[in-house]
């Protein structure tokens, strides 16, 4: 944990203590997230949802107080912040943490795979549900996932036309993960690694020429603004934050309000796609008005078939390797995520 970190967690218990003075054990719960509550994203909104139904479904006796916009900790912070006992509920960006959740990041090493937003998330409850090493991986750390929640399906945000795989030679494409170097390198382009914070400003000065993106989360970052041509490939949806609690809050918790907790964390999936596939629906329907931008279908043989490239397969078989050692079917797994 950083010095910073640190300091915010003996800053916080202390605040936490005072603010829970006099109060009835565990009445309050603490949710830290690096989101601001003004985002009106899909994460966002039901972020709110699943605090209102936390409490309508306790009956008012237990609730939970949301700190948004990074005020207690960092998304890079999060998990050991939480970990420490600064929060109960956190958000988990799992591809920034490779080395410490390599089962959990599993989905990022497989891309493009053909599974949809929702189908992801229900294929990470269900190696949780089927493979303790999944919960044994996060437990290590004082975590416990009740919940997960997937990107949306992305294609490719770009600058200038890209009509088939001959177009993509030669452009600078944002990278970032396990499998997108690789995969871009196979389309023949040259991947760019630039954080998501930077990315509207690369495009601007053609310092990349597109971006691996979904409809909703590019106008939530005004990439359309800049880059008038969105082509759908088939890269499947990007596996994406974790719903995690510290896992001694979870255990200090009588057993229905734990069954509370982790239904909500399946409900959670169903609403938070819901209203994903509407802000996707939403965001096209300005892509074709005010907004100006062109989607183009994009060969979808071309691009599965880069599936098969040296570089991709290397990515692929590096969490096969992992996950062995970790004592989980990796092939299993892994072939839930072919074409």
């Amino acid at each position: 944990m950083t010095i910073l970190s640190k300091l915010r967690v003996a800053t916080l218990g202390v605040a936490f203590a005072t603010f829970g003075a006099g109060m009835s054990q565990a009445d309050v719960y603490k949710w830290i997230t690096f989101k601001p509550q003004g985002a009106g994203d899909a994460q966002a909104l039901t972020t709110q949802w699943l605090v209102d139904e936390f409490a309508k479904r306790t009956e008012g006796k237990h609730s939970i107080q949301v700190f948004w916009g990074g005020s207690v900790a960092g998304t890079k912070e999060i998990p050991d912040v939480l970990g420490a006992g600064a929060g109960d509920f956190g958000d988990i960006v799992t591809p920034y943490f490779p080395d410490q959740m390599p089962l959990n990041n599993a989905v990022g090493f497989f891309i493009p795979q053909p599974k949809n937003s929702l189908e992801v998330g229900e294929f990470m409850e269900n190696l949780h549900e089927t493979y303790p090493q999944f919960d044994e991986e996060l437990a290590s750390q004082n975590l416990y996932a009740f919940g997960f929640r997937p990107l949306e399906a992305y294609g490719l945000l770009c600058t200038k036309p890209v009509k088939n795989m001959a177009d993509m030679k030669g452009l600078r494409v944002r990278s970032y993960g396990f499998a997108y170097p690789a995969l871009i390198e196979a389309m023949g382009a040259t991947p760019v690694s630039i954080a998501t914070s930077e990315t509207y400003e690369a495009l601007e000065r053609s310092i990349v020429d597109c971006t691996p993106i979904g409809p909703a989360l590019a106008r939530g970052w005004k990439y359309d603004e800049v880059a008038k041509y969105y082509m759908e490939m088939p890269l499947g949806a990007s596996f994406g934050h974790l719903l995690a609690m510290n896992l001694d809050s979870y255990k200090s918790m009588d057993p229905e309000t734990q069954a509370i907790v982790d239904q909500l964390g399946h409900d959670y999936l169903v609403e938070y796609t819901r209203v994903l596939d509407e802000d996707d629906a939403r965001v096209r329907e300005l892509w074709k008005g005010e907004l100006g931008v062109t989607v183009m279908d994009f060969p979808t043989e071309e691009l599965t078939a880069l599936v098969n490239d040296p570089g991709v397969q290397a990515v692929r078989a590096e969490w096969i390797e992992k996950a062995d050692k970790l004592g989980v079917p990796a092939e299993k797994i892994a072939a839930e995520l072919q074409f």
